[in-house]
């Protein structure tokens, strides 16, 4: 028995037979093996210091890569034929949020010890959740750096309102999981950071680049010594992607946004300069709340980052 004209729900509403959309580049597990690259939702954030609906990104932004193609032009590379194993969201307990991040950390673990040769992208959820994510990456993965896009240092302490999204890095060092000298901070903005924070992360050896230093020295030079410097010292190296790193005209579905920004071409750019270096092992995005997003704006620049990314890594191993 059959019905004429129908189609799968959620599918494309138009179908060219000699487009392939990003999103079919994209499988479910079979609980049994996993390919070269991955992803896992990680739906946290009620951990937040301020409102946000980043819970809804992992969704949000699968849905966006059926906005686009796997073909990239100015390199001539067509995704078409990878495949990455969507893992599917950790459940996070309804109200405690210590047993979340332990579920995080252990999911992730899980996982990076399962399947050794699979590169996660972590969809959060706020930037509270790159806590446990890292830790999880520095016990299966060795000494870790990390690159951290971010208007904001989340160096909080943690005595005036316990773990949140603006004290991951604080823990990280604070617990020794993450040596200071092995942070880099890129896009720091005026009046969204105070003092305190950032003689921390000066004390304790964390190379912090302001926006004006992405300005006057380019987001090429950054990556350049970024890579150089980490590369030498680390066994693996992480990016974490805080999407209000982006100006509020490029990133509007941000909990925190403010004027004085990255652009989006920047930050592809320098997301690019990355993933073409064999020991950046992982990424997470984080900070995008789809609730207070225009026309999903945000969460399709963090479907082209996906997209960068995993192009560059082909580039890699070809």
């Amino acid at each position: 028995m059959s019905l004429s004209h129908l189609k799968k729900a959620g599918d494309a509403v138009f179908v060219d037979s000699s487009v392939t959309k990003a999103n079919e580049i994209v499988t479910a597990w079979d609980g049994k093996d996993a390919h070269n690259f991955s992803i896992i939702g990680v739906p946290l954030s009620k951990t937040s210091i301020s409102h946000s609906g980043a819970s809804f990104a992992p969704a949000s932004i699968r849905k966006m890569l059926s906005s686009y193609s796997t073909y990239h032009i100015e390199d001539g590379i067509d995704l078409k034929t990878l495949r990455v194993t969507d893992f599917g969201d950790i459940t996070m307990h309804v109200t405690d949020f210590e047993e979340s991040r332990n579920r995080i950390k252990s999911t992730i673990a899980e996982l990076l010890n399962q399947f050794k040769d699979t590169m996660p992208i972590i969809l959060g959820g706020d930037h509270g959740i790159s806590f446990p994510s890292i830790a999880a990456f520095t016990e299966a993965r060795g000494k870790i750096g990390v690159i951290q896009f971010d208007a904001h240092h989340d160096l909080r302490n943690i005595n005036d309102g316990g773990r949140s999204n603006g004290t991951p890095f604080r823990s990280l060092i604070d617990e020794g999981i993450l040596n200071g000298e092995h942070l880099i901070q890129i896009g720091l903005r005026n009046f969204s950071n105070s003092a305190p924070y950032t003689e921390f992360g000066i004390n304790h050896g964390v190379t912090i680049y302001t926006m004006r230093d992405v300005r006057d020295l380019g987001i090429q030079k950054i990556m350049i010594d970024c890579i150089n410097r980490l590369s030498q010292e680390v066994d693996a190296i992480y990016i974490s992607l805080d999407m209000d790193v982006l100006d509020q005209a490029f990133a509007p579905g941000c909990p925190a946004i403010g004027p004085g920004g990255m652009d989006s071409q920047t930050l592809i750019d320098g997301i690019c300069y990355l993933a073409s270096h064999p020991k950046v092992c992982g990424m997470d995005i984080v900070e995008l709340d789809p609730t207070i997003d225009f026309r999903d704006m945000t969460s399709r620049i963090a479907a082209h980052v996906i997209l960068n990314f995993l192009v560059e890594k082909v580039k890699l191993n070809r």
